[in-house]
């Protein structure tokens, strides 16, 4: 019976092997794909479409905020900026600094 060790050996071989064999037959598989392609014209935009350009990023928001001091603008969504909390300190309602 052979040992652990041998019989490791032996599955690490097996491995190699069957990595070996897989690289191989996928070569062959592209080499008939490509082959077939140019046989019947078939362009890769064929098998896989474009979805319609870029993904467009999505905005921050309209601006219904704006700080009076520095002019920088809310969307009234996310975490609140330093200057709204200064504003509540102040005893200052955000809507006091709602643009129209």
């Amino acid at each position: 019976m052979a040992s652990y060790q041998e019989l490791m050996a032996q599955i690490e071989g097996l491995k190699r092997q069957a990595e070996d064999a897989r690289k191989q037959e996928m070569a062959g598989a592209i080499a008939e794909i490509k082959r077939m392609m140019g046989e019947f014209g078939i362009d890769p935009s064929d098998l896989f479409p474009s979805r319609g350009g870029k993904a467009k990023r999505a905005s921050s928001g309209i601006v219904k905020y704006r700080d009076p001091v520095s002019g920088r603008g809310w969307s009234g969504h996310g975490r609140r900026p330093d200057w709204v909390a200064a504003l509540a300190a102040q005893g200052k309602a955000i809507e006091d600094c709602r643009v129209a």
